[in-house]
């Protein structure tokens, strides 16, 4: 495993950026920004936001581009954040969104990263699971079948689109900020 020593900070994970560097946090900030406006604005135009799922984008992007602790970071910031200036999500459903996108922005970082998969496997398998965790949740808090059923199947078809476009995203970020600060782990030392 290759690392990197950076302005006292040392990537261990090749597949994503250095968490802590000031890029590191001025993105994962744009990414909760983005999270928030993204729903918000959805909600403002009348879009169908619980098909298009606008706040998980930047949470698995998050994941992604600076692993387990930029995602779960993202994933457990945005919807309090979004509750305190927009008002959404409704307040009842806040503690199972917030424990879903930390579930996406986690897994997706461990699986990306430290663990190495694909990142196409890395989403689906992440966003599987944290779906699967909160209509868990939900179910237990007593939400009938068919309700959760239909809540949760809306927002299969921005899944799919997630696990189709964000890699591509990611990759494009990664290459972009790694040529930019002229940190690129990808590459053997010479000897």
């Amino acid at each position: 495993m290759s690392t990197h020593l950076s302005a006292g900070v040392v990537n261990a994970v090749p597949n994503t950026l250095p968490l802590v560097r000031v890029r590191g946090i001025a993105f994962q900030l744009l990414l909760v920004a983005a999270a928030v406006l993204l729903p918000a604005a959805g909600h403002w135009l009348d879009l169908p936001v619980r098909w298009l799922l606008p706040m998980h984008w930047a949470v698995v992007l998050a994941g992604l581009a600076y692993g387990p602790l930029g995602g779960a970071a993202v994933g457990l910031l945005a919807p309090p954040v979004s509750v305190a200036l927009s008002g959404m999500p409704p307040i009842g459903s806040l503690p199972v969104m917030m424990l879903e996108l930390f579930a996406y922005g986690v897994l997706t970082g461990l699986l990306r990263g430290p663990l190495r998969c694909s990142a196409y496997g890395s989403v689906a398998v992440a966003l599987l699971a944290g779906r699967l965790l909160a209509i868990g949740i939900t179910l237990l808090v007593g939400v009938p079948v068919a309700v959760v059923a239909i809540a949760y199947a809306k927002g299969l078809p921005a899944a799919v689109a997630q696990v189709a476009l964000l890699p591509a995203v990611a990759g494009w970020w990664i290459r972009r900020e790694r040529r930019g600060t002229g940190h690129n782990t990808t590459r053997e030392p010479r000897r």
